[in-house]
Order: C-alpha cells, then structure tokens, then sequence
C-alpha cells in the first residue's frame, strides 16, 4: 500500500531534503548567534543562577 502511494506522489525527494537544509541553517545561525556574544555577557548569564539578589553584576 505504502508503495503505491509513493508512486502515485512522484517525485518526492525534495521533502527530504527542505527539512534537512532549513535545519542545518538554523544550526548554523544559532552557533553563530551563540558565538558572537561578548564574553562579559556570558559570564554575566553564566553568574547569574549562583546569585541571590536580582541585580545582574559583574564582578570585576
């Protein structure tokens, strides 16, 4: 059943290959985004589920 239902799709191969090529961009752009942050920012998001108060600080 399921063959003839992808002979009667016909070419379907670019089903998979959208997917595959929407997700290696947003990985891309993710790491990119991840790797482009100052370092006093991540330490700054780093510190801060060891903080007690609410202020955002960095210690220098």
């Amino acid at each position: 059943m399921f063959k003839y239902i992808l002979e009667r799709a016909g070419d379907i191969e670019w089903m998979a290959i959208v997917p595959l090529v929407l997700f290696v961009v947003f990985f891309i752009v993710i790491v990119w985004k991840a790797m482009s942050h100052k370092k006093e920012f991540v330490d700054r998001m780093a510190n801060m589920p060891l903080q007690d108060d609410n202020t955002l600080e960095v210690e220098q």
